[in-house]
């Protein structure tokens, strides 16, 4: 596969009309999905029946034509048809929207800077702040609660949908647009108004802690990011381990994690995946460190292309996966042009793990579990792993 993959997220659950982006930890970012195809999956003459992808696309289609003739909204009309398979996943974009988050997957975006996750308890909390947004020129923290966005509350929303709030997406919010937030820290509750700004993403950190441990942490897989992570790990103290931090990262561009991936793997099965009936396979590169101690960090917003590469380096008994259960996002769209130029985005397979686990609804168990001393667990167990032989 060559481009952007077709593994991805779609950028909005509709019902609620979410934003499930590359960026849905982070309260900030865009949508993630591939590029246009080439050529799309390909059916037999008589297969093109409603439920199957070629079916399901020629619905589609067939509604976005019929409201252009009546002079209505093709992009609504696509939307209505493609609500009802009932798929959170599957989606409708204007021309506007696709450009607009493809700028996201090249590393842009328009937000407010923030980080954030649901807690057990459905709050929903800022885990990060990106110097010099407007975030942090507000004083917001990590660690702060965030309560309501525009006057809608947060509490019990998945955070994609808190996502869809904060950047505005019902109104079609640009930069400059405000945003009013409702935060609390300890007994103090306050409201700040920000104004969003475009922001490039950082979607790759690495740092080094005490014991030649290097913690590489990806937030999203957006274009480059793959070879981040391999330079990170060429960069490495030497004998030195390595916790790659996948907590919150939902997804993004597939051929990114299949490039991360190479980076500890030689060669092999990354995943595979059908699309129209036929099985398709994803491959590591070879020359990848295979000896380096590895620990794997994932939680629950640990999605998509994530959790594909989670389940490479556990399958294949390259790390130990530390966290807790990972999302259960598993499913391939596929993205075509509508006769408008909007964009629709249909299910057309599901994933596997090397060994042959489906991860749609399921997720990926890790092999020890922790709440939110993961992070300081992975680094004890990966002390304790030792230096590699």
């Amino acid at each position: 596969m060559s481009g952007r993959d077709p593994f991805c997220q779609p950028r909005r659950i509709r019902r609620g009309a979410a934003l499930t982006l590359v960026f849905a930890s982070v309260l900030v970012a865009g949508a993630a999905t591939g590029t246009l195809p080439q050529a799309g999956p390909k059916s037999a003459p008589g297969e093109a029946l409603s439920g199957s992808p070629a079916g399901r696309h020629a619905e589609v289609t067939r509604a976005a034509e019929e409201a252009m003739a009546d002079g209505k909204s093709p992009v609504e009309a696509a939307k209505r048809a493609v609500s009802r398979s009932g798929d959170r996943w599957e989606a409708v974009y204007s021309r506007g929207e696709y450009e607009e988050f493809e700028d996201a997957l090249d590393g842009q975006y328009t937000g407010v800077g923030l980080w954030a996750r649901s807690r057990d308890d459905g709050r929903v909390a800022v885990t990060k702040v990106r110097e010099g947004s407007p975030a942090a020129a507000a004083g917001i923290r990590p660690g702060d609660r965030l309560r309501s966005v525009d006057g809608h509350r947060t509490d019990g929303r998945p955070v994609t949908e808190v996502v869809s709030l904060l950047r505005g997406d019902a109104t079609g919010a640009s930069a400059g647009t405000t945003v009013r937030l409702g935060l609390q820290r300890g007994s103090r509750t306050w409201t700040e108004t920000l104004r969003r700004a475009q922001l490039s993403t950082d979607s790759v950190t690495v740092r080094e802690t005490a014991g030649s441990v290097t913690v590489i942490r990806v937030d999203t897989f957006t274009k480059g990011s793959g070879d981040q992570v391999r330079e990170a790990v060429r960069h490495a103290p030497p004998g030195g381990g390595i916790v790659l931090d996948l907590r919150g990262n939902s997804g993004g561009l597939v051929s990114e994690a299949v490039t991360a991936a190479s980076a500890f793997l030689d060669g092999g099965l990354v995943a595979t995946y059908g699309v129209g009936g036929e099985e398709r396979v994803l491959h590591a590169e070879p020359g990848g460190d295979t000896t380096r101690p590895l620990v794997a960090v994932v939680d629950g917003g640990t999605m998509s292309a994530a959790e594909l590469l989670t389940g490479a380096v556990q399958d294949r008994g390259r790390a130990l996966v530390v966290g807790s259960r990972t999302f259960g996002k598993g499913s391939v769209q596929m993205p075509s042009r509508l006769p408008d130029g909007s964009v629709a985005e249909l299910t057309v397979g599901h994933y596997r793990t090397p060994s042959g686990r489906g991860v749609d609804g399921r997720g990926i168990t890790p092999d020890l579990e922790a709440g939110d001393e993961a992070l300081q667990r992975a680094e004890t167990v990966l002390r304790g792993l030792g230096s590699p032989s």
